[in-house]
């Protein structure tokens, strides 16, 4: 008999062989879930009327998968005794079951739980009777082994498919020879026979736990042959060289650009050497009618005088001052040399020229414009040696 059951779950295990290849490697912790469940149970034995001795049953699982095919289920179920008794209990059965999933083994599985999903069950468990009085047989508490075969119809509900509610029925065989569901009387006391049977109807409900992929059930993955290996391998490798090849490239643009910096550095901080050449320049400032005071409007003349004598110290400014026709004569040349002089004041005091380097003079009324009004200026000349 064990050798049959051995060879049961040989069977079971190749068969699901196949689907561990198509799921990503699972954890010990992963994959595990609870239930409880609830239902009758009634002894088939000849001579034992099937609803009268039905009884209420319910009991607790706790489920491994460890493929999408295959998977072991620890269950302990008890049963309640509805006979005038002094017990509550009058069975319990703790079995270690096997579970196939059989749309998984033949329709594969598809990366997430079926709505509707169907499980072949078996395994071997523990029977244990309570003495219920004077009238049970033998009257005292007793042990046998048993086994359960049965299926399993699966209803995956919810969104991520976390929650499974399941009809059980099972047919439980007491192998034994001991108790009051023991085939008792026959000539092999141990045979699965209806008179050692008894028929389970139940149903319940199972959470599965939430695994290190972040789901609550297996994760397909694509499979690659060797060959898709290799040229993944060889792709990777090229990109690698590729990148050591642009990092190469980059730290010469780092070198070049450190040395683009200094040389900027460098000429920032150069000092600029002035060559003076024989050269002249000159400006205009013009005045109102009768005036000698310089008017904001003509400082942009006079600074750009000041600016070129400060960056060629070797240079001399020649300032001549003029005068319009109105007026006498005596007043005029003594308006153009006001006007020179006044030029003369701003280079001097604003600007720190060197009055050295400076000469004025007057020239009355002047004739170097065609406009009479135009000549009210003075004309600052500065020439290089």
């Amino acid at each position: 008999m064990k050798r049959f059951y051995l060879a049961i779950m040989l069977s079971a295990g190749a068969l699901t062989m196949n689907a561990q290849t198509t799921v990503q490697g699972s954890k010990f912790t992963d994959n595990w879930s609870v239930g409880i469940n609830a239902g009758g149970v009634t002894t088939i034995h000849t001579g034992y009327a099937f609803w009268k001795h039905m009884r209420p049953v319910f009991g607790i699982q706790i489920g491994k998968q460890f493929t999408p095919a295959l998977g072991m289920t620890l269950e302990g179920n008890a049963s309640v005794n509805t006979s005038p008794s002094k017990t509550a209990f009058d069975a319990s059965n703790i079995s270690l079951l096997g579970r196939v999933n059989l749309m998984n083994l033949f329709a594969g599985y598809k990366g997430q739980p079926r709505l509707f999903e169907m499980e072949a069950v078996g395994g071997l468990g523990w029977l244990h009777y309570y003495n219920s009085g004077p009238s049970a047989w033998p009257g005292y508490d007793s042990d046998a082994w048993s086994t359960k075969f049965g299926l399993n119809f699966n209803f995956n509900v919810g969104e991520k498919k976390a929650w499974t509610i399941q009809v059980k029925p099972a047919v439980i065989y007491n192998i034994s020879g001991i108790g009051y569901e023991s085939n008792r009387g026959a000539s092999h006391p141990g045979q699965l026979s209806r008179n050692s049977a008894s028929v389970e109807l139940a149903a319940g409900i199972i959470y599965h736990f939430k695994n290190s992929n972040g789901t609550h059930s297996f994760v397909t993955v694509r499979p690659y042959d060797q060959a898709e290996v290799d040229e993944l391998n060889s792709r990777i490798n090229s990109l690698r060289s590729e990148v050591g090849q642009k990092e190469g490239e980059l730290n010469n643009l780092r070198n070049e650009n450190r040395q683009l910096q200094r040389d900027l550095n460098d000429c920032r901080n150069k000092k600029v050497q002035t060559t003076t050449t024989a050269a002249s320049t000159e400006a205009v400032v013009a005045f109102n009618q009768g005036k000698s005071k310089v008017m904001s409007t003509q400082m942009a003349g006079i600074e750009r005088i000041a600016t070129y004598m400060k960056n060629n110290p070797n240079t001399k400014a020649v300032i001549t001052g003029y005068a319009s026709p109105e007026g006498s004569a005596s007043f005029n040349q003594k308006l153009s040399e006001k006007r020179a002089k006044a030029v003369k004041d701003i280079l001097v005091k604003k600007y720190n020229i060197d009055s050295s380097r400076i000469v004025t003079e007057g020239k009355g009324v002047g004739s170097i414009f065609s406009s009479p009004s135009w000549n009210r200026v003075s004309i600052c000349t500065v020439n290089a040696k």
